[in-house]
């Protein structure tokens, strides 16, 4: 993870936009409210008792089938990625989506409206620093049953590249690029969603596009058309007189771009990817991509990204004064060599502490632990994570030389890397509940050459001494 040079944004006041629901057919109101730092996105259905909110995750997703629907708790937001896409497209981080429907209006089947109103409502930059993904190696999804895949590779900023090939002669295959974010609103906003002939006909057939007409979705036509189905598809759009296009599609809708299928694609990635839930830096390449494909690249790019954060460590500068030293920690644990295993105080706060130790040769525990092999056992780096919270529970009293720290619990032990003499050894302890009677509930973790080595759960004590 890295710190972009540039800071959170969200919208300036609340907007409003009403259309269709491609689902429904009903009219559907969506409203974007100004939100708070590191709020992300996040769609409230005001429709429903309780008013429940759903966040963009892509963890949520329940079906790509006709676009990426989120559900929790039993409640559903449907095609959230042209919405999304407009998001990110504008470079706005924080923004709560009201929603009195299932679904946002599918307006004319891409964000251009979107973009919009979220221009309208002004964008005002935050005090937090944005927070980036930087892609520092190539990875990777495949659909092994469709040739779909997504790769993404290291770049200096967030770029993405659709190539498709529908397999029909009238779309055939088609590429699209965005080199730069800022080049969304006059490159993809306006691209819209498009369907073949034989797949609007199924969806007729179901009763599944009651919002659909022929402004909010390109056709084409991949088959010979009779006139039995020109005229069920006449009534269906409310049209007196249907035709096809030399270009392939159905009647005289012009389309924006020559690749605005690929275009429409390449908006589809940037929306489903948002379910990502942090800004990227790397370059999209997306073969073939769909919805399903889409999501499947996103829930392991969001993985990687938790298990990185989870394992990112913290930077000290060890050359500064330390806040206390040896002697100060002495004067506060009871703790003395050669169990005294923590030499420095960095950090302390109410809520976390951070210590140091040097491992040396000299430790007595390396003659036993292992002949010729020397190891630092587990057991003691939980014993001088343990210590270093001692000092965190022990700052809470006026008077901590009375007392003496005693282990309760260990919880989610892991023991990552090897601690070998040489090693300067980090532990980070924050609370994860409230000090309450002496009690100290914490998350530890320690590092050594810049990676986490170990880990656990800790719960302590203090007791006064008799």
């Amino acid at each position: 993870m890295s710190t972009a040079n540039n800071k959170q944004r969200t919208i300036g006041k609340k907007v409003s936009l009403t259309g269709v629901g491609l689902h429904t057919g009903s009219d559907v109101t969506i409203s974007f409210l100004p939100a708070e730092e590191n709020h992300g996105y996040k769609f409230k259905r005001v429709d429903l008792e309780g008013e429940p909110i759903i966040p963009a995750d892509a963890n949520l997703v329940v079906n790509t089938q006709r676009g990426t629907n989120l559900e929790k708790n039993g409640v559903k937001i449907q095609t959230s990625e042209h919405v999304l896409a407009a998001l990110v497209g504008l470079e706005i981080d924080n923004v709560l989506i009201e929603l009195n429907a299932a679904e946002p209006p599918i307006m004319d089947g891409s964000s251009k409206f979107f973009v919009k109103v979220l221009e309208d409502a002004g964008v005002v930059e935050q005090e937090a620093e944005r927070e980036e993904y930087i892609v520092k190696e190539v990875i990777s999804y495949k659909d092994e049953d469709t040739g779909s895949e997504i790769t993404i590779i290291p770049s200096d900023e967030y770029q993405l590249m659709t190539m498709v090939d529908f397999g029909t002669k009238v779309l055939g295959t088609q590429n699209a690029t965005l080199d730069n974010i800022s080049d969304f609103k006059s490159e993809i906003a306006n691209a819209r969603t498009f369907s073949f002939l034989h797949e609007l006909e199924m969806l007729l057939e179901n009763g599944l596009i009651k919002g659909g007409d022929l402004n909010n979705a390109i056709v084409y036509v991949d088959k010979e058309i009779s006139e039995a189905t020109m005229t069920k598809l006449e009534k269906a759009f409310d049209k007196k007189k249907l035709s096809v296009k030399a270009n392939g599609i159905l009647d005289n809708l012009t389309l924006h771009h020559p690749n605005e299928a690929a275009r429409h694609k390449l908006l589809d990635v940037i929306g489903d990817l948002a379910l990502i839930g942090t800004r990227i830096r790397g370059k999209v390449i997306a073969n073939k991509p769909g919805h399903y494909v889409n999501n499947q690249f996103a829930k392991k790019l969001a993985q990687i990204i938790k298990i990185e954060r989870r394992n990112k460590v913290p930077k000290y500068d060890l050359n500064l004064p330390p806040l206390m030293d040896i002697h100060q920690i002495m004067d506060m644990l009871p703790h003395r060599p050669p169990f005294l295993l923590i030499d420095r105080i960095i950090e302390l706060s109410d809520e976390h502490v951070v210590g140091m130790k040097n491992v040396t040769m000299n430790e007595p525990f390396f003659v036993g632990h292992f002949p010729g092999a020397p190891v630092m056992p587990g057991v003691l780096q939980v014993e001088a994570m343990a210590q270093t919270g001692g000092i965190l529970v022990l700052s809470t009293v006026p008077d901590p030389e009375n007392y003496l720290t005693l282990f309760m619990k260990i919880d989610k032990v892991k023991f990552k890397r090897q601690v070998l003499p040489g090693d300067t050894l980090i532990f980070h302890c924050s609370l994860i509940t409230p000090i309450r009677r002496g009690i100290c509930h914490m998350q530890a973790y320690a590092y050594a050459n810049d990676k986490l080595v170990s880990e656990a759960e800790l719960m302590a004590q203090i007791v006064k001494r008799t």
